[in-house]
């Protein structure tokens, strides 16, 4: 039963390592390069003024009134 905790220690802090880099890995690779590439891919050809105009035309904003 001797240095039982310190050989349990050793083994747990080597997979509590993996999984988080390993989760870590998946998350940046899974969800947020994807998630930067469709905000590059959407404000790459975004026209703000048709935006606009499209928003003020369907009478969403209330202070560019319809004309």
């Amino acid at each position: 039963m001797r240095g039982l905790l310190a050989r349990r220690m050793k083994f747990h802090l080597l997979g509590a390592f993996v999984v988080s880099v390993g989760s870590a890995a998946l998350y940046k690779f899974g969800v947020a390069e994807p998630r930067k590439q469709a905000y590059a891919d959407f404000y790459r050809n975004y026209d703000p003024m048709k935006d606009f105009e499209a928003m003020k035309a369907a009478g969403v904003l209330e202070s560019a009134p319809v004309k």
